[in-house]
């Protein structure tokens, strides 16, 4: 019996679910320290032929995106190990990065998949406040440091900074892509692939953003036989978490799930 399960061939499957960064007040998205041990252990399993990650993510942070996609990558080449990459419902702005981490990346047909792209949003109150009959107050040291102040009017110079900032990191995001789909991009078709535009999983696969079309099970079983065990590992909410979580007062609640959503609707979702 120990040996017929010791020749059994191992996948373990790694499932990254939310917003990418410390999302809410108690830090409930995808970030590189919610993920770190998570994905050690996934590539520490000697006997396993591959490692499969499942995304399903609208993005968020760019720098815990990187840190991620980055690990997996140092993971995997320590490890000798293939990352297969599937996208759910959604892989788009930093999901995508991450999913670049893959060696191939499958996603269903109707998935939501790119947006390699950056964005910075935000509201301006100043004649709100006017109306009101509230006076903004602000001391400074340092001539930038109220930058972009939602209660001020805009200044062209700190749009300008913004901008150059975020052409920084799109560089940095299409770096990675590059590296990861090499000549598997289709950048002969006329669409421009790093607009941030995003598009379904069947038209991903047309654009080279993918490898194909299917689901985790299905591809892993016609890859590596129908009696491979895949081994799950997912972040579980640890009882404290959920403990104040339980305790957060309404209007907490309310910011938390509006400051997701937000990034969520962008993709319909």
């Amino acid at each position: 019996m120990f040996s017929f399960f010791k020749k059994k061939k191992i996948v373990p499957h790694i499932k990254l679910n939310g917003v990418i960064g410390n999302v809410g007040k108690f830090k409930q998205g995808i970030d590189f320290s919610g993920q770190e041990e998570l994905i050690k252990k996934a590539f520490s399993i000697k006997k396993a032929i591959a490692v499969a990650i499942s995304i399903n993510s609208p993005g968020g942070s760019p720098v815990q995106s990187h840190l991620i996609h980055d690990f997996i990558r140092y993971q995997a080449k320590k490890n000798k190990k293939k990352v297969i990459v599937f996208a759910e419902d959604v892989a788009a702005s930093g999901g995508y990065l991450i999913a670049c981490s893959g060696d191939e990346i499958y996603a269903n047909q109707s998935s939501i998949v790119g947006s390699i792209g950056v964005i910075y949003s935000s509201f301006g109150f100043k004649d709100l406040i006017g109306k009101i009959g509230v006076q903004r107050r602000v001391y400074t040291a340092g001539k930038n440091k109220s930058t972009l102040d939602p209660f001020m009017e805009e200044k062209q110079e700190d749009i300008e900074r913004l901008k150059n900032i975020q052409l920084d990191l799109h560089k940095d995001f299409i770096e990675v892509v590059e590296n990861s789909r090499g000549n598997k991009l289709k950048k002969d078709t006329g669409i421009e692939l790093f607009s941030g535009e995003f598009w379904s999983g069947r038209k991903s696969k047309e654009l080279g953003l993918i490898d194909g079309i299917g689901n985790a099970d299905k591809i892993l079983r016609e890859k590596f036989g129908k009696d491979v065990v895949i081994k799950k590992f997912e972040k579980s909410k640890g009882w404290l978490a959920k403990k104040l979580s339980s305790s957060e007062n309404y209007s907490d609640q309310v910011i938390s799930v509006l400051e997701e959503r937000s990034i969520w609707q962008r993709y319909g979702f």
